[in-house]
């Protein structure tokens, strides 16, 4: 038979064992947490460097890309049917589809590209309007 001083000293060292393990965990997870506080605090840092540059040449870049980028989604798709009335524009869309036999089937997601004529709205056009619409407001909002 063991004696019961035995098993005491067993059942406190497998029990210290797992208790400080415990407590390294939290220390562990605590410290991650800190250091992810640090990042967030440099990241908003560098976010608030980024807004306050007073140079021109940075603010006119930042619109220039943005015009640009806004002239060359939207604005060109929308006129190549006037320029060339048989120019197609590709609209890229994803379709999902099933290969096998009952429950045995897997689906595959697969961009499809579709050649369309005239004047095309896409969902991309939709989402970027509404992109720039919230930026702008949302801008709005916060000047004083």
């Amino acid at each position: 038979m063991i004696p019961i001083e035995l098993i005491s000293m067993l059942v406190s060292t497998v029990l210290g064992g797992v208790l400080s393990i415990m407590a390294q965990k939290s220390k562990d997870k605590a410290d991650e947490q800190k250091m992810l506080m640090q990042r967030a605090e440099f990241q908003s840092q560098q976010f608030d460097k980024a807004r306050a540059v007073d140079d021109p040449f940075t603010k006119n870049t930042r619109r220039w890309i943005a015009l640009i980028a806004v002239v060359s989604i939207l604005v060109l798709p929308k006129l190549a049917p006037f320029i060339a009335s048989d120019m197609p524009i590709y609209v890229g869309y994803t379709e999902s589809v099933m290969q096998g036999w009952w429950i045995f089937a897997s689906s595959t997601d697969i961009t499809q590209w579709k050649p369309m004529t005239g004047l095309v709205i896409t969902p991309l056009d939709t989402h970027v309007v509404s992109s720039i619409i919230g930026l702008y407001f949302g801008g709005s909002l916060v000047r004083r």
